[in-house]
């Protein structure tokens, strides 16, 4: 009884101490005082925008390795049954038929008394992926090589596909799949709907040869970067090493990157699968624009921005037009029956009238560091047309004041 009372006590005592220290450390508060003000957590501005996470790309997307790439192959063919669409008398699709029939046992001397009418020469190019095996299935592509106007309804014959090396890799045969339309009336007119010349063969093709991959020899893989740029090589490292261990990856150059990897070719083809679903952050491009002088196109890319520069813009447009007057100096008499009495030999006069109208100069100022997006308002502002631009735009790189890279293509 006595040991349940002291420790009644002492739990008392214990708490009266900590209220009084709480009392000590907190100061009494006048009634004629205001509340002290409350830090709340989020105590930055309302209006800053959150930053966007940075976008990471898959080593893929980036990048190749070296040694796995396609192959280009071609050949050339006949394609028959066409509509009256072939070549006609073409020297050279005359001797492909003289040849073919020859093939099948048939003699044919004079070439003349062949008609290529529903034939006609093509070339078949196809792409050959790596790692392609025998009896694999390949597209092709099928262009006419001569005067034929539609290969629409066409077949071609079995055509070798040669590589560089000259040596056969496939074989191509079939029905022609064409998207185009072309028709050509008796007078000469004639309507074309895309391109009736070239078609595709779906599956047109099969393997037949293995290409030479160095793919299981080669003591470390190279990873070649779609783009060069010394930045993306870097973190491309970084990122291998972070994931596989430091020392896998070394970056050789701003293009390629050597990658140890293991000599089994089970393992190696599980860690290139490895390799290629590692994300990276990709360096911001260098500062360009790029200007199609042919077409007006133009492209700003990130990054771009003047110093500050006035640029004065103003069009000067010129009329000319041309009529013709013709006057009869004496008039003929015509009657019910035709022309009693011819007049004399018509007269015929130029009418020049030459306009000139000038639209007033627009001046703006571009601020200093003006970006992307101040670059492209001034400019709409004075109502710059893309030949005006593209004006606007060399004339600020010869002053300085564009600071990016202007490529014209």
């Amino acid at each position: 009884m006595r040991f349940k009372s002291l420790r009644s006590l002492l739990v008392s005592f214990a708490l009266l101490s900590q209220a009084a220290i709480a009392q000590v450390q907190t100061p009494a508060t006048p009634a004629n005082a205001s509340p002290a003000p409350q830090v709340l957590a989020s105590a930055a501005p309302q209006n800053v925008a959150p930053r966007a996470p940075e976008r990471m790309d898959r080593i893929k997307d980036l990048a190749t390795f070296a040694g796995v790439r396609s192959n280009q192959l071609v050949g050339y063919g006949i394609v028959v049954g066409l509509n009256k669409t072939g070549d006609g008398n073409v020297a050279a699709t005359l001797q492909s038929l003289q040849s073919m029939v020859q093939r099948f046992g048939q003699t044919i001397t004079d070439i003349n008394s062949l008609n290529a009418a529903n034939s006609a020469a093509v070339m078949v190019t196809a792409d050959l992926p790596a790692f392609s095996k025998p009896g694999q299935r390949i597209d092709v592509t099928v262009s006419a090589l001569g005067k034929a106007t539609s290969l629409k309804g066409g077949v071609l014959l079995m055509t070798q596909l040669v590589g560089a090396d000259n040596e056969t890799y496939a074989m191509a045969q079939g029905n022609l799949s064409v998207g185009g339309l072309g028709v050509e009336a008796k007078d000469g007119s004639k309507v074309s709907v895309n391109i009736p010349t070239v078609g595709r063969i779906p599956g047109g093709a099969s393997v037949e040869r293995i290409v030479a991959n160095p793919f299981d020899t080669m003591p470390a893989m190279m990873i070649n970067l779609n783009t060069a740029d010394f930045s993306t090589a870097t973190r491309l490292t970084q990122a291998i090493n972070k994931v596989m261990g430091e020392g896998t990856a070394s970056a050789m150059d701003a293009t390629t990157i050597r990658v140890m990897a293991p000599r089994d070719t089970d393992q190696r083809v599980a860690f290139m699968s490895a390799i290629e679903d590692i994300k990276v952050s990709q360096a911001p491009p260098p500062a360009r624009v790029i200007v199609n002088s042919r077409t007006g196109t133009i492209v700003i890319g990130e990054g771009v921005h003047v110093t500050p520069a006035a640029v004065s813009h103003g069009s000067l447009t010129v009329n000319i037009k041309e009529m013709q007057k013709v006057t009869q100096p004496n008039g003929a008499i015509i009657a019910q029956g035709g022309v009693v009495a011819p007049g004399g030999q018509p007269v015929t006069t130029q009418d020049s009238q030459i306009t000139v109208d000038q639209q007033p100069a627009h001046t703006f100022l571009f601020a200093p560091g003006a970006d992307l997006s101040s670059i492209v308002d001034a400019m709409n502002a004075v109502g710059a047309s893309p030949a005006d631009l593209v004006a606007i735009l060399e004339a600020l790189k010869q002053a300085g004041s564009l600071h990016a890279e202007l490529i014209v293509i």
